[in-house]
């Protein structure tokens, strides 16, 4: 009989060991799929973000002249290549192009890549990563600012810029945005997380929740 428990025990053991396997197995399939599931709703906010921008500026396109229509394109043109390929490199070039529906002016915009003397034309939501969607939304906010008289001579206010874009290029970006202050002359109030970019400021805060308040220093990189 004792050898009948200890086999009974031996068999619940080898099952709670098989159990526990599984469960183990299960929750890493679990947290698996809940960070996919992260990293698609941030994916998706950011392609939101970017159809938001880039609405913005067909409709300016559409509100203007066939005259200033151009003016304004090649305007917004320039400045997302420059940006483009101030933080990326040479080989990135933006482009809108322009077409009447229904006679109402209409925009798609697109990055052209180049590769060994071949170019590549993609929408900017599909071209290559690196936070290139960040970076075509931050030059258009700023074009579209530029671009318009109803913003006036106010300050550029940006909440995360360049989120996702790799420490490849943040310090990049840092110069670029350091490069926008300097020519507009129009002051750059921001909020990040990132040091590059709080480096470049003339003036920095540091916000941090301490016992439930939020206290601010003023921070020197």
């Amino acid at each position: 009989m004792p050898d009948q428990y200890e086999k009974i025990v031996e068999e619940l053991e080898k099952d709670y060991e098989a159990f526990a396997l599984k469960c183990a197995m299960k929750k890493s399939m679990k947290q698996k799929l809940e960070k996919d599931l992260g990293g698609k709703i941030e994916e998706l906010h950011k392609v939101n973000c970017m159809i938001d921008t880039l609405e913005q500026v067909r409709i300016l396109l559409q509100r203007a002249s066939e005259y200033a229509r151009e003016q304004i394109k090649q305007q917004i043109e320039m400045l997302v290549t420059h940006c483009l390929q101030f933080v990326f490199g040479p080989y990135l070039e933006f482009k809108i192009e322009l077409s009447e529906i229904r006679g109402k002016a209409d925009a798609e915009f697109y990055v052209i890549s180049i590769f060994d003397n071949m170019k590549v034309k993609t929408k900017p939501q599909d071209a290559r990563g690196g936070g290139i969607v960040d970076v075509i939304a931050l030059a258009l906010r700023i074009a579209v600012i530029q671009s318009t008289s109803s913003y006036g001579d106010g300050p550029l206010i940006l909440d995360e810029p360049a989120k996702h874009v790799s420490s490849e290029y943040i310090a990049n970006v840092a110069q670029f945005l350091k490069q926008i202050s300097e020519v507009f002359h129009r002051q750059i109030i921001m909020i990040t997380h990132n040091q590059y970019l709080s480096e470049i400021a003339d003036l920095a805060y540091r916000v941090e929740l301490k016992d439930g308040s939020s206290v601010v220093t003023v921070y020197n990189p």
